[in-house]
């Protein structure tokens, strides 16, 4: 028994060599073969693991990895975006821009202008449909501000929820408009003084559970969701989402659902 616990903490390790390699060479064109190297294992058996531990592949890992730096550079630095798409490793500023604004809802340049606000997540979801509800939770004391609850088609979240929800606090909570399928429900959570571009995960709460099945629009799932201090092992949270935060803590209305 005590053999397996320490076999498992040691493929974790092996991960989390790997996501400080990531973070360390995020400009050069890492392959899975030279990341699976500095985890010292195959590349067939570090991928495998390498999702198991963290829920989704190397490759889109390292992808979010890039993207989070590159939203952190668009606001601490006077570097242009074309000096940030190639700080990240990517050779076009085309492609770092379409996918910047896929992932985090907002150009590079619409990113910075707005100081890492949006006006608003949007949500893919229109019209009626299911539901997700149940209740959140958070360790005791805990600085969590608001909260973010979304669903997404997969585990890393990037792009527009399908539906979403803000708390101010952790308790009972319900995402309407949910339509039928299979979504990952994740959460986030910024103090309320912290800029959640520039806080190097120091105070970031998350969380995720999924998938979740939603199988009709006139279904319900009721789940307990509880969200804990980020790890390295976690996947950046890419969509833009301050401006909601700062508008509710000035004083406006929490909405019940989008």
């Amino acid at each position: 028994m005590g053999g397996g616990r320490r076999a498992v903490g040691d493929v974790e390790k092996a991960v989390e060599r790997s996501i400080k390699e990531m973070h360390e060479k995020l400009a050069e064109a890492l392959s899975i073969g030279d990341i699976a190297e500095s985890a010292m294992c195959s590349k067939f058996h570090f991928s495998r693991e390498f999702q198991r531990i963290t829920g989704v592949t190397p490759r889109r890992f390292l992808s979010a990895l890039r993207l989070q730096k590159a939203k952190e550079l668009l606001l601490a630095t006077q570097l242009t975006v074309a000096e940030i798409s190639q700080a990240v490793g990517y050779g076009s500023v085309g492609t770092f821009s379409s996918r910047f604004a896929s992932s985090v809802g907002v150009s590079p340049s619409g990113y910075r202008r707005q100081n890492g606000f949006i006006d608003a997540p949007g949500i893919v979801s229109d019209g009626d449909g299911g539901a997700v509800k149940g209740v959140v939770t958070g360790p005791p004391g805990a600085d969590l501000g608001l909260i973010f609850l979304g669903l997404f088609p997969g585990r890393v979240p990037e792009g527009k929820p399908v539906s979403c929800t803000i708390l101010r606090r952790p308790g009972p909570f319900e995402i309407g408009n949910t339509p039928p399928g299979s979504w990952y429900l994740i959460g986030h959570s910024v103090p309320a003084a912290a800029n959640e571009a520039l806080t190097d995960w120091q105070g970031v709460h998350v969380g995720h559970l999924g998938p979740l099945e939603v199988p009709s629009r006139a279904s319900s799932q009721t789940v307990e969701f509880r969200l804990r201090g980020m790890r390295i092992l976690d996947p950046p949270v890419l969509p833009a989402l301050q401006n909601i935060r700062s508008a509710v803590f000035a004083g406006g209305l929490v909405p019940a659902h989008h």
